[in-house]
């Protein structure tokens, strides 16, 4: 599936197969490929086609297959999926989903719909699954799986192997285990390799590792995909508050949550306010203006403020028109060397390599920075400016000796700021990707503007 020409034909036999009712035929087809694969074939056929030919070629599946490639689905189209079949489709999908796949899929859900579906789930499993539903959004909790394999402290190797040969098959993951003390509370974590590698007669206190990285149920998720960064884990434990063992996370779950957290972080950088939940076609053409509009509103306003400085220096614009030709250059130079600063910050405290306690070296380390890139541009400007357009007469020396200076003064300005900003909402508790491109942009604006004049004043005396 990997040649796109390959893909497309495919899809268009698939579509062909579902026109001429060769229903046989379409599933034989979709049979070939793995769940993944046969997901992303009705994810096409819902988008090109019609809801009801996608629910054709997915009650054509084997139950078991079914299952799968349901949960290979995006929510929306699950949801789309589950408002097309039939009520007892819907129990049989729910009831062999991954507990996690189930509490994504009935929180997107209708109430009515989710009532139904729990009318008829066990009573343990329906109190179990109100109490997922109920954790706040983007937490560990609505993150984690009740299905993980826990062992008792005063097992041997014999009988911990014995427990995960009986429940492994209905678990998330089987290569780490967990231990349990009386009462539910966390003691340790034991890899199955070293329960394999034991003597069976072995107590399993001697093998446990109580040195272990745990997350609290309330834990934002991305300070859990912080701790599977750093440490590198597959699966981590889940804690309440009297550190009892509620669930696990495991790494696909935090993959999703890159995605999401990654997705957010771009849109906000491009000042859009978004929480990247829906895919941009399927996003109305309204719920895009309302996204965009604020910030645009904002920004137009500070541009308004820049306007209102150059209408300042209005006298001194007459007098040396030939200012105003260097204005461009100089406030796209100061609004990109902001933009990089800025997003090298941002990247540093999304990964790590930048603390608060670092400012001050930012700082330094950006001034420095801007220091030899304001002198190789000035360089190359006085060059230009001087030399070849202004062939070295006297009255071009002293508009590129303003234009230089200026430039060396707004890049370090700009840079400075770029670099303060990302650091600043992090302190006061925002999200420091609003302080990326368009935010920026428009103060180096201002700033470079503003400098721009008060240094033509100063040297050219207008």
């Amino acid at each position: 599936m990997d040649d796109e020409r390959k893909f497309d034909e495919l899809i268009e036999e698939v579509i062909g197969l579902l026109d001429e009712k060769k229903y046989k035929q379409t599933r034989d087809v979709l049979l070939e490929y793995n769940a993944a694969d046969i997901a992303e074939i009705l994810t096409e056929i819902l988008d090109e086609v019609s809801l009801d030919e996608t629910i054709i070629a997915f009650r054509m599946l084997p139950k078991d297959i079914s299952v799968d490639v349901f949960s290979c689905l995006s929510i929306d189209d699950q949801v789309e999926i589950i408002n097309g079949i039939t009520d007892r489709e819907i129990n049989y999908i729910i009831d062999e989903l991954d507990f996690d796949d189930k509490i994504d899929v009935l929180d997107e859900l209708p109430a009515i719909v989710v009532n139904k579906i729990l009318e008829q789930t066990p009573k343990n499993e329906r109190s179990q699954i109100n109490t997922f539903l109920n954790y706040p959004d983007n937490c560990a909790g609505t993150l984690m799986t009740p299905e993980y394999i826990s062992l008792q402290i005063g097992w041997t190797v014999e009988e911990a192997l014995a427990h995960i040969k009986n429940v492994g098959m209905d678990s998330e993951t089987i290569y780490t285990c967990y231990v349990k003390e009386s009462g539910r509370k966390l003691f340790g974590i034991i890899s199955l390799r070293s329960l394999v590698v034991s003597e069976s007669n072995t107590p399993i206190s001697d093998l446990v590792e109580t040195d272990f990285v745990a997350v609290n149920v309330m834990e934002d998720q991305e300070e859990v995909y912080e701790k599977f960064r750093k440490y590198g884990y597959l699966a981590l434990p889940v804690v309440d508050n009297e550190d009892r063992l509620v669930g696990i996370i495991t790494m696909d779950d935090i993959l999703d949550v890159i995605e999401e957290e990654t997705t957010e972080d771009i849109e906000r950088m491009s000042g859009i306010m978004d929480k990247g939940t829906s895919e941009y076609l399927d996003t109305s053409v309204w719920t895009q203006v309302k996204n965009r509009l604020p910030w645009l509103l904002g920004l137009m306003c500070s541009y308004i403020i820049t306007g209102g400085i150059i209408s300042g220096f209005e006298n001194s614009l007459s007098k040396c028109i030939s200012l105003v030709a260097y204005m461009p250059m100089l406030m796209g130079t100061g609004g990109n060397s902001g933009s990089q600063s800025a997003t090298l910050v941002i990247r540093g405290l999304a990964v790590g390599d930048v603390a608060l306690k670092d400012v001050f070296r930012v700082l330094w380390k950006e001034i420095r920075v801007a220091l030899i890139v304001g002198i190789c541009l000035s360089a190359f400007n006085f060059v230009r400016i001087y030399i070849v357009e202004g062939h070295m007469s006297p009255e071009s020396l002293p508009i590129a000796i303003t234009v230089c200076v200026a430039m060396i003064v707004i890049v370090i300005i700009a840079k400075s700021i770029g670099s303060m900003l990302p650091l600043l909402a992090q302190k006061i508790g925002i999200d420091p990707a609003l302080m990326a491109s368009p935010m920026i942009s428009s103060l180096t604006d201002l700033v470079s503007v503003t400098t721009y004049f008060m240094l033509a004043v100063a040297i050219l005396g207008v």
